[in-house]
C-alpha cells in the first residue's frame, strides 16, 4: 500500500509558519512596553545621568565672561558680608567704570540689594549705577501656589504661581535693569535647566542671565536670538566651564588694586556668592562629584545664550513613536536571526540612538536614553537566552551523536574547545632589562619641601622615559624612584641590547645637565645608578581579571635589578651575557666577580665606560 506523504510536509510548514507568526507578534511586546515607559518615566535620575554624560562637553569658558569673587579672603578681610553697607559695591562699580572705555561692557551682582540701608552708601550706590548705565542687578521671584481656572471654567492648581517679585531698593532699581536669580532645580536635584524670561504680575520679566546676555547684546550691537524654549520658557543648557574653571578673582584683589581694572575692559563681570558660608552652591548635571557656586551656573548660563548651546526637550510621544516602529522592526527581523547578528543590530541601534542624541543636542534638541537602552538591552538577553539554550540543546544532540562513532575522551575534548575562559599567561621571550633609580633620593627629600621632592622627581622620570622611548624601549613600570625598562618586548626589536645599553649611557649622561641644574634651582643635586641584563624572561599580562600588566618576570628582571643596586653614583653596571653580546661595540671596566643577592654563584660583572657607535 502506497502512502502520500505529501500532506505530512503541508502539515509541517504550516507549523512552521506559526511559530514564526507566534514569535514575530512577540515583536509588539517589547515596542509597547517601550511606550509605557516612556509615558510613565520612572527612571528619571538615571536617564538625567546618561544624558548629562552624553551631551555634556566642556568646551572651556569664554575669556569675555570674568567673575569678581566675595571668597573667604574678601570676607576676612571686610567681615561678614551682612554687616556690609553699599559701599564696598559702589566702590567696585566706580573702580571699573572709572574711563568708560576701559569698562566692562556689563556689571552684573549676583546679590539681592533689597531694602534701604544706609542713606549715604545706598545712593552712592544707586549715583555710580546711573553713571555706568551698565550694572545689572539680581531679584528674587517669589512662589506661592494657587487653584486657578482655565477659560473653559476647568479648576486647576497652579504650582509656579509667582506672588511677587522681591527688586532692589527703589534709589538702585530706577538705575539699573535687573533679572530674577531663581534656579531652575530639576527633579533628581541638578541643575541643567535655565528659564529665558516669565510673566509675572507686572508683566514680562527676564531670567538674570537672559538680562545679561540682552544687555551684553545691545552694548555690542549684536543681535539677540531667542532660542527655542518649552512651555515655561525654559531651555536645557550645555556647560562650557567645569567647578572653578571661569577667570575669577577676590573682591579684595580688585578693591586693593592688586587686580588691575584693566583686565575687565570689554568683558560681562559677575560679581557672587564664593564662599561656602553663602549656601549658594548647587549640584550641577556636568560634575555629580563637586558643588558649583550660583554665580558661576550664572556665567555658564549666559555663555550657553551667547554661543547657541541650549536646547528642548523633544516632545514624549513623537521620540516614543518613532523608537516604537524602530524597536517592532528590530525584534520583527532579529527574532528569525541568529544570535550574533541579533545582537550585533541590538548594540547598533543603541550606538545610533546615542549618537542621534548627541547630534541632536547640538542642534538644539534633547532626548531621553535610558528606555530605549532599557529594551534594546532586554531584546538582546532575551535572544541570547533564547537562542544560546536551543543552540546548546542541538549542541548536546551533536555531541550525542559523535560518541557513538568517537571516543568519550575525543568528544570531551572538542565539547571542551568551546568554552572561552580568560586566562593569565605568557611567553618566554629573550629580553634585555634595564634599571635605574637615583641615588640618595631619600635622604635629599628630608631637606626640601615636598613640592621640591615632586619637581625633582618629574624631572627625573621625564629623563629616564624620553631616554628609553628614545631608543624603542618599554617602560614597564615606576618603582618609587626606580625605573624599569623591558627590550625586545612585545614585539621583536633590532638589536635591543645595544638599545638598552644606549638607553642607560643617555640617562647618564643627561643625568650630568639635571644634576647641574637641580643644584643652580635648588641646592641639591642627584646622581643615578644604572644596571643592565640581558637573558630569558616571562613576558606577558600578568594579574587578576580586574587588574593585569605587561610585564617581564625572571632570574633576568632579578639580575638587572641587583646590578642597579650595586652601582654607585654616576656608574652603569652591566652583566657579563650582554658584554660579551656587545664585545667590540662598547667599554667596559671589569669589576670582577660580584655576589649578588638571591643568586647562588657570583657573576662577572663590568662598568660601562664608553659607546663606539
Amino acid at each position: 500500500m502506497l502512502y502520500d506523504y505529501k500532506w505530512v510536509f503541508r502539515e509541517a510548514d504550516i507549523q512552521r509558519e506559526d511559530f514564526c507568526v507566534r514569535k514575530k507578534l512577540l515583536s509588539f511586546i517589547p515596542a509597547c512596553i517601550l511606550g509605557l515607559l516612556f509615558l510613565l518615566a520612572p527612571f528619571y535620575s538615571l536617564d538625567s545621568m546618561i544624558c548629562d554624560k552624553l551631551y555634556q562637553k566642556l568646551s572651556g569658558p569664554r575669556p569675555d565672561i570674568k567673575i569678581i569673587c566675595v571668597d573667604e579672603e574678601t570676607l576676612g578681610e571686610y567681615g561678614k558680608f551682612e554687616n556690609w553697607s553699599r559701599q564696598k559695591a559702589a566702590e567696585l562699580v566706580e573702580l571699573l567704570c572709572k574711563d568708560m572705555q576701559t569698562a566692562p561692557s556689563v556689571v552684573a551682582f549676583d546679590f539681592m540689594f533689597t531694602g534701604e540701608s544706609d542713606a549715604e552708601t545706598d545712593q552712592r550706590l544707586a549715583d555710580a549705577c546711573e553713571k555706568a548705565g551698565n550694572v545689572v542687578m539680581a531679584t528674587n521671584l517669589v512662589y506661592r501656589g494657587e487653584t486657578k481656572k482655565t477659560q473653559s471654567g476647568e479648576v486647576y492648581f497652579d504650582e509656579w504661581n509667582i506672588e511677587t517679585e522681591e527688586y532692589p531698593y527703589e534709589a538702585l532699581k530706577l538705575v539699573t535693569d535687573s533679572g530674577y536669580t531663581n534656579v531652575q532645580m530639576a527633579k533628581d536635584g541638578f541643575v541643567r535647566y535655565a528659564q529665558l524670561f516669565t510673566q509675572t504680575k507686572e508683566g514680562l520679566r527676564n531670567s538674570f542671565a537672559y538680562e545679561i546676555y540682552q544687555k551684553y547684546s545691545e552694548e555690542n550691537g549684536v543681535k539677540v536670538d531667542i532660542p527655542m524654549h518649552s512651555s515655561r520658557n525654559q531651555v536645557a543648557f550645555r556647560y562650557s566651564g567645569d567647578v572653578g574653571e571661569y577667570y575669577h578673582v577676590s573682591l579684595r584683589d580688585v578693591l586693593n588694586g592688586t587686580i588691575p581694572t584693566s583686565e575687565f575692559t570689554d568683558c560681562i563681570v559677575l560679581i557672587g556668592a564664593y564662599a561656602p558660608g553663602f549656601q549658594d552652591a548647587y549640584q550641577v548635571s556636568v560634575n555629580r562629584g563637586k558643588s558649583m557656586y550660583g554665580v558661576e551656573i550664572n556665567a555658564n548660563i549666559l555663555q550657553a545664550f551667547m554661543e547657541g548651546k541650549t536646547a528642548v526637550d523633544v516632545k514624549v510621544w513623537i521620540h516614543a513613536a518613532i523608537m516604537f516602529f524602530i524597536i517592532l522592526l528590530y525584534f520583527y527581523i532579529a527574532v528569525s536571526q541568529k544570535l550574533l547578528p541579533a545582537v550585533i543590530e541590538g548594540i547598533a541601534i543603541m550606538v545610533l540612538h546615542m549618537g542621534a542624541g548627541r547630534l541632536l543636542a547640538l542642534r538644539g534638541y534633547r532626548i531621553s536614553q535610558i528606555y530605549v537602552l532599557i529594551i534594546l538591552t532586554g531584546c538582546i538577553l532575551y535572544f541570547i537566552v533564547e537562542k544560546y539554550l536551543l543552540e546548546k540543546i542541538k549542541r548536546r544532540r551533536v555531541l550525542a551523536a559523535f560518541k557513538r562513532y568517537m571516543a568519550p575522551q575525543v568528544v570531551d575534548k572538542l565539547a571542551a574547545s568551546k568554552d572561552f575562559e580568560s586566562c593569565l599567561g605568557g611567553e618566554k621571550r629573550e629580553v634585555a632589562v634595564l634599571f635605574v633609580d637615583i641615588r640618595g633620593f631619600t635622604t635629599m627629600s628630608e631637606s626640601l619641601k615636598p613640592e621640591e621632592v615632586v619637581k625633582i622627581l618629574n624631572e627625573y622620570l621625564a629623563l629616564t622615559t624620553s631616554c628609553i622611548l628614545k631608543n624603542e624601549g618599554m617602560l614597564d613600570k615606576f618603582i618609587g624612584d626606580a625605573t624599569m625598562a623591558v627590550f625586545n618586548a612585545p614585539f621583536d626589536q633590532n638589536d635591543y641590547c645595544m638599545a638598552a645599553i644606549k638607553t642607560a649611557w643617555d640617562i647618564q649622561q643627561g643625568g650630568k645637565e639635571l644634576g647641574e641644574k637641580l643644584l643652580e634651582k635648588y641646592g641639591k643635586t642627584v646622581q643615578f645608578g644604572v644596571g643592565v641584563h640581558c637573558g630569558e624572561a616571562v613576558v606577558g599580562n600578568i594579574g587578576c581579571e580586574f587588574r593585569m600588566d605587561y610585564t617581564a618576570i625572571g632570574d633576568t628582571v632579578n639580575t638587572a635589578s641587583r646590578l642597579e643596586g650595586k652601582a654607585r653614583p654616576g656608574e652603569v653596571l652591566i652583566s657579563e651575557a650582554i658584554y660579551e653580546k656587545l664585545q667590540g661595540r662598547i667599554t667596559g671596566e671589569i669589576l670582577g666577580e660580584l655576589e649578588l643577592k638571591g643568586k647562588k654563584e657570583k657573576i662577572r660583572v663590568y662598568q660601562l665606560t664608553e659607546i663606539h657607535e
